[in-house]
């Protein structure tokens, strides 16, 4: 399960989520389960049942510090991240919404949700980043709008979700980690196949263009007319350079600036 939990194409998940959030089976009966299995386990095995077991103990982990720490509802766990200027433009978070950023990746994972219900755990983190760190937009917007449409939607889990991928949270990660959106893609939906599945604008977008169509703009211009696709009608040019968005995003959030900003 370690292999493809990380690749949204593949049936690596558990899709236990949504039956925890509503009770139909257990965190005991689920780790009672696990303790089982695990004994007789090969090592490979074991490595993916303990990754799974970490990831109850990190649910159950928000809980705690929602219930000791409450004000993590509205405000960052860390107080030094509570003054980040944010530049919350409404037209990033509306295409941000509905898939529409030029980013394949987030493009086909926020149709999955919008669509289904539910996202991809890798993905759930690759959105956040992207909205937080490459929109520069509140972390509480993305939480907000993910608790209006997730099936599996837990208000503690996803405050510790959104935290963390914001770098405001306890335990999160360190705010210079960003995640590269195409890089993503390009390790994790290698062929596309999960972008395609959600934007069939690109289904005949080449492999090699699939992570990054506004590639076709500059190096094969004709291939756009005789894919039948037209970049920036059809599908949106990226709304944001990821580079630029980056170095904005490390001055922003570099603790002591966010904790003396006014």
């Amino acid at each position: 399960m370690k292999k493809k939990r990380d690749y949204p194409s593949e049936d690596g998940t558990s899709l236990l989520s949504a039956h925890l959030r509503f009770g139909t089976v257990s965190v005991r009966e689920i780790l009672d389960q696990a303790k089982i299995v695990l004994e007789d386990a090969k090592s490979e095995e074991k490595l993916s049942i303990e990754t799974f077991i970490s990831e109850i103990i990190w649910r159950d982990f928000y809980f705690q510090i929602l219930d000791h720490f409450p004000f993590v509802e509205k405000e960052s766990f860390k107080t030094e991240m509570r003054n980040i200027k944010w530049e919350n433009r409404e037209d990033y978070f509306e295409a941000w919404k509905n898939g529409r950023t030029g980013f394949p990746i987030v493009d086909a994972a926020m149709r999955q949700l919008n669509q289904t219900g539910w996202m991809h755990n890798r993905l759930r983190m690759i959105v956040a980043s992207f909205l937080v760190k490459d929109l520069l937009i509140d972390w509480r917007w993305g939480e907000k709008y993910f608790m209006q449409k997730l099936v599996d939607g837990d208000m503690a889990a996803n405050n510790g979700g959104w935290q963390w991928s914001a770098s405001t949270g306890t335990d999160s990660q360190p705010y210079f980690r960003i995640f590269n959106p195409i890089s993503q893609a390009q390790k994790f939906d290698p062929k596309g196949s999960f972008i395609k599945k959600f934007l069939p604008e690109l289904s005949k977008v080449p492999e090699k263009y699939i992570h990054n169509p506004a590639e076709l703009l500059q190096s094969s211009p004709l291939l756009q007319s005789e894919l039948g696709i037209r970049l920036g009608v059809d599908y949106p040019l990226p709304i944001v350079d990821h580079a630029k968005q980056r170095e904005k995003a490390l001055k922003l959030f570099k603790p002591e600036k966010a904790s003396f900003a006014e």
